[in-house]
């Protein structure tokens, strides 16, 4: 089985096939339904080739921190894999790389802890404070920029668009206290950081 999953694994990567992995997976899994009563194995399955295209990434030379960047975002497309590695490989050579992967660490164990942020709009008119006013604005300059060119495929841009924010990101975390005693100042900032890790 391991034999056949990086033969997949391979087609799909060196032939840059327009293929998503979990749609072929279902695919299969909706044929053998409907000849055989089976269990579902689709999510199983997916993990199967996760482990087996991270141990085969690996073997070509790229660290474990470096798949396990890429592979954590659940790629669809194994073919967009070697680019992926390749900006993160670049973003991580940039010099506000490690300020930056910190605080993103840091931001996501911030939200963990609170259900409020995720997904949770930013009021300006709340943003007290001129390190998270500096940080709002900051990400309304960067994040379009980086998300288009997430989007073209543009994954080492993307990051490296990402670097302009390690100025704003320091200010805020050394003036700003996001646990404020204010409910609605601290759901605020909450917010602003959730957007900060969509971002990242």
């Amino acid at each position: 089985m391991r034999r056949h999953a990086l033969g997949v694994i391979r087609i799909l990567s060196e032939k840059n096939l327009p293929l998503a992995l979990p749609a072929l997976i279902a695919a299969a899994e909706a044929v053998f339904a409907a000849a055989h009563k089976t269990t579902p194995v689709a999510a199983p399955l997916a993990g199967f080739f996760a482990d087996r295209l991270a141990v085969a990434l690996r073997e070509q030379g790229y660290s474990a921190q470096e798949v396990d960047a890429v592979l954590a975002l659940a790629p669809e497309r194994l073919g967009d894999i070697p680019k992926r590695l390749a900006a993160v490989r670049a973003f991580a050579a940039l010099p506000e790389a490690p300020a930056l992967a910190a605080a993103n660490k840091r931001v996501a164990n911030i939200l963990k802890k609170s259900e409020a942020g995720a997904g949770a709009a930013v009021d300006a008119a709340l943003l007290t404070e001129p390190a998270e006013a500096q940080l709002h604005q900051a990400l309304a300059t960067v994040a379009p920029g980086a998300d288009a060119a997430f989007a073209q495929g543009d994954y080492t841009g993307s990051l490296q668009a990402l670097a302009a924010l390690k100025g704003p990101v320091d200010a805020f975390f050394d003036t700003v206290m996001v646990n404020a005693d204010d409910p609605a100042l601290r759901a605020n900032r909450l917010a602003l950081l959730g957007t900060l890790h969509a971002s990242m």
